[in-house]
């Protein structure tokens, strides 16, 4: 099948036709806040051509102490009548625009140059910069005996040689800037932003893998790394899956498993989508039937639980369960226990429901002289363990409880919005925000649950987002569409491996309703974010 290419894929720019501006100063000394520049040097190149230079003595505006006189061999003399740097800023900003600045210790030029602007009001340099220094440590640090420009332009033999002036400085700098592309090449660097981002990549003792990357797309997919047998290790997926595949290389990348995973990785593949939604459908359903070892432990679908309340005994009460339970009336899924946690609080903080965990039968008599439980005893809750609860009573409070969880009244949030207004009114500030966090928190239970259940009962329910249509039948993706054409499991383009993906991402039509919460989730977030904001 012929790989589709997607019209909004985001391409970084090939180096070739990158415009790079190789830039030299030459100052009165170390410090940008107080030093003054006094000469600045820029070669424009592309394609590794020289397109154009700038070139010109500064008057610092302060004498040049005679060490660096002797270094340069800039005297005061020669810069007397030389244009102060204020006067050059407009013709030095219009030749660098839309380029990318390229300088050894990139850091001490612009920061020099930035320090200037500010002075004059200007705003700082937005352009992409590349630095030489870091570059060179990454590529050929064990070839020389330092990164000094004057080191690497003699042991590389250089055409220019570097003096301490603005421009010879450019140029040998310049020449140090195509020799490190193309060993950059090695690495599978093509383009500006795999060059920027090469100085965090080429000291990962597994970046010689770098070039598995070469093939992957700049747009959204599905990313697998797969061990030397063809078994998929780990899944992932990305807005630009090559970005995020090339980061796990980065030395910035803390998490202890991706070292290991690194180690057993023998090929990358992908699988091209549309669009990012349908990337995280296809990614959830090779999870779940693959379970790929590196990443299923702990994924969504073993973390959401539900808030139950258990109406089915003689004295109901709110617990936390792992499923759905056809026995009482449960809220969710809930992404995490905690956030349930927190709903059942929010509930027990204003409706004084039973919060012992003993089981009562229909049968139930409470032993002679049972104890109250403080929460009783606190005006929190009732107490039917102990027989002092009225049963007449305690059905009205179950009866509000249940209608909160079925989203059918407000009584309860209304109950805590008081609650927190009043703390506010007293300035206990911290308390007021503990009680907004749990009516958020019943807010976003009761929707999510609301929206689970309605993706669920609809067999055809078309969604458009950003120019792309989702065909959605209870609760599952059975196709996406853009640009009118219809992207599924069977049209989108699929690596050779030793099992059938295209039957792993097919629609889960046969599977059950606990086996597809993390896609069911995954849509009505999709639907959540298109629903208009309360102002």
């Amino acid at each position: 099948m012929v790989k589709k290419s997607w019209s909004f894929t985001a391409e970084s720019t090939l180096l070739s036709q990158v415009t790079f501006c190789v830039v030299d100063l030459e100052t009165t000394g170390t410090s940008s806040a107080y030093g003054g520049i006094t000469e600045i040097g820029a070669v424009k190149y592309r394609g590794g051509e020289e397109v154009s230079r700038f070139n010109t003595l500064l008057n610092p505006g302060q004498p040049i102490p005679a060490n660096i006189v002797m270094l340069t061999g800039i005297s005061n003399s020669m810069v007397a009548g030389a244009p102060h740097v204020e006067e050059v800023l407009d013709l030095f900003l219009d030749f660098v625009e839309g380029t990318v600045l390229v300088a050894h210790n990139a850091k001490f030029d612009v920061g020099f140059l930035n320090a200037a602007l500010e002075r004059s009001g200007y705003e700082t340099l937005a352009n992409v910069v590349v630095d030489t220094v870091t570059l060179a440590r990454r590529l050929v640090r064990s070839e020389v005996p330092d990164c000094k420009l004057s080191t690497l332009a003699r042991c590389f033999n250089f055409p220019h040689q570097p003096i301490h002036r603005a421009m010879d400085d450019v140029l040998a700098t310049g020449d140090l800037l195509h020799f490190l592309i193309d060993r950059a090449s090695a690495f599978g660097v093509h383009d500006i932003d795999d060059l920027v981002a090469l100085p965090s990549l080429g000291a990962h003792p597994e970046s010689q893998k770098l070039k598995l990357t070469d093939h992957l797309t700049r747009g959204p997919g599905v990313y697998l790394f797969l061990d030397f047998a063809g078994d998929v290790l780990y899944v992932g997926k990305a807005t630009n899956v090559r970005s995020r595949v090339r980061s796990y290389f980065s030395t910035s990348e803390s998490r202890k498993k991706v070292g290991s995973l690194l180690k057993l990785v023998h090929k990358v593949e992908c699988i091209e989508t549309p669009d990012a939604i349908t990337a995280e459908v296809f990614e959830l359903r090779i999870i779940r039937r693959l379970r790929p070892r590196y990443n299923y432990a702990g994924t969504r679908s073993e973390k959401y639980c539900y808030v139950r309340l258990t109406t089915d005994e003689e004295w109901p009460r709110l617990v936390i369960s792992k499923v759905a339970s056809p026995k009482g009336i449960s809220l969710g899924p809930i992404t995490t226990k905690g956030m349930a946690r927190n709903v059942i609080d929010a509930i027990e903080s204003v409706v004084p429901l039973r919060r012992c965990t003993a089981r009562m039968g229909r049968s139930y008599v409470a032993p002679v002289g049972a104890p109250v439980c403080s929460a009783a005893r606190l005006g929190l809750a009732q107490c039917p363990c102990s027989g002092s609860a009225d049963a007449a009573v305690y059905s009205g409070i179950v009866e509000l409880v249940a209608q909160t969880l079925l989203g059918q009244s407000d009584e309860v949030v209304q109950m805590l919005t008081a609650r927190m207004n009043e703390h506010s009114v007293q300035q206990r500030f911290e308390e007021a925000a503990f009680v907004r966090d749990r009516i958020d928190a019943i807010h976003t239970a009761i929707q999510r649950h609301s929206q689970a259940e309605s993706l669920r009962s609809h067999t055809d329910l078309l969604v458009e987002a950003h120019g792309v249509k989702y065909l959605i039948e209870n609760g599952v993706l059975v196709g996406t569409q853009i640009d009118g054409e219809n992207i599924d499991s069977s049209t989108v383009a699929i690596p050779e491996l030793k099992f059938d993906m295209r039957e792993i991402i097919r629609t889960p039509i046969d599977e059950s309703p606990t086996e597809t919460l993390d896609e069911v989730m995954c849509l009505a977030r999709l639907v959540e974010s298109l629903q208009p904001t309360e102002q």
